[in-house]
């Protein structure tokens, strides 16, 4: 009979909140997070690879600046820099 236990464990320090938040996530989804981290560990290891994405939130401050943005080329207030000194310039100004 073979006893050998080919499981070992890992410990890993992270912030209190981000796990009890991805634990959350992890119930809502019915997936256990120590299931999740073992499918990252072997897609990491399968493609060695790491991949990070960040979903796209502009703030407040963004929003304001791209609708004032489309705004101006909707009236047609803007100009066109033809080389990088003309850019430089422009941003300057």
């Amino acid at each position: 009979m073979n006893t050998t236990n080919t499981k070992t464990l890992i410990t890993v320090k992270t912030d209190k909140t981000l796990k009890m938040a991805a634990q959350e996530v992890a119930e809502t989804i019915g997936i256990p997070l120590g299931t999740l981290i073992n499918s990252f560990l072997k897609q990491f290891v399968r493609t060695k690879e790491v991949n990070f994405s960040v979903a796209l939130k502009p703030t407040a401050f963004l929003k304001a600046e791209i609708e004032d943005a489309d705004r101006e080329y909707a009236q047609g207030n803007f100009t066109v820099a033809h080389s990088v000194d003309e850019l430089e310039k422009q941003l300057r100004s």
